[in-house]
């Protein structure tokens, strides 16, 4: 995949962004029905998993009627959100054939079914609960392990970006929707040195602790997702006023190899239209890297 940007014409007026949450749009309320038709039923279960003594909860769907083996998106939320945010793009994927997991991180948000809190929870704690994830839903006997995907969105964006880079040969492809890459300029913006950082902190709309801004002190996001030499599909709304488009310009020139499509007055989070697109975007990139 060659380095390029696409622009998108919307007619549609801007939406007002939303938080790092990264919400996506509510099941047949927000988006229309994209032009493809369904091609598979699918069910969906609550799936738990165990990862060194905590509980991470999620819902899979599950393609029916298709091959043995199938390919499969792990689905990340952002910060304070939970896996309900992934619920309109899984089941559009569910419906071509991906088996798709939703989960709520560790500590995530108030409402997370998970174990943890608010206080314990980071990018890299997220980091280790993803690996948790992948490791378990690559050895479900449904799914193809050599066609995992990772889609994530703001701060779960960057949790799946670092856990690609880390783990390259696990994971075939990823679509990173607005990542907020912006995260360790605002926390060294926010601290000068780590003896700045309180024990807890009330940071947007819920209650953070000091583990939350420690790792990022002088950390370059950038420098460590720079290694993941697979495709990698951006994409980000051009009026995104919590983490600015140029975060997403940026790493398209470090990626050896991604692409990226701008949603033209597109927020911090993608509704109606702005989700359709996103979502044709995001079967173009996944029906084009599976093998």
């Amino acid at each position: 995949m060659k380095k390029r940007l696409s622009l998108l014409l919307f007619c549609t007026a801007l939406l007002l962004p939303l938080t790092l949450a990264g919400c996506s749009p509510t099941s047949g309320t927000e988006t229309d029905e994209p032009e493809d038709a369904a091609v598979f039923e699918y069910e969906t279960q609550e799936l738990w998993i165990q990862d060194d003594g905590r509980q991470i909860y999620g819902i899979i769907y599950i393609p029916q009627e298709a091959r043995e083996k199938m390919p499969a998106v792990i689905f990340s939320h952002g910060f304070g959100g939970s896996y309900r945010a992934g619920t309109s793009y899984a089941e559009k994927l569910a419906q071509n054939g991906y088996v798709v997991y939703c989960f709520d991180f560790c500590g995530g948000s108030p409402e997370s079914r998970s174990d943890g809190s608010t206080l314990e929870m980071s990018v890299f704690t997220e980091q280790a609960d993803l690996e948790a994830v992948i490791t378990r839903v690559k050895g479900l006997d449904y799914v193809d392990s050599d066609n995992l995907f990772l889609i994530g969105t703001s701060q779960g964006g960057v949790v799946s970006a670092l856990t690609g880079a880390s783990h390259p040969e696990d994971i075939r492809g990823m679509v990173l929707l607005y990542p907020a890459f912006i995260l360790s300029e605002r926390a060294n913006q926010m601290f000068r040195s780590t003896e700045e950082i309180p024990d807890s902190l009330y940071f947007m709309w819920m209650d953070v602790g000091r583990a939350y801004f420690e790792p990022l002190i002088g950390y370059d996001i950038y420098e460590h997702i720079a290694s993941y030499d697979r495709d990698v599909l951006l994409i980000h709304g051009s009026a995104d006023s919590v983490v600015p488009l140029s975060f997403s310009q940026r790493a398209l020139e470090i990626y050896p190899s991604a692409e990226l499509k701008i949603i033209e007055g597109g927020g911090h989070g993608f509704y109606r239209e702005d989700a359709q697109k996103a979502t044709e975007y995001i079967l173009e990139y996944l029906n084009s890297q599976r093998t």
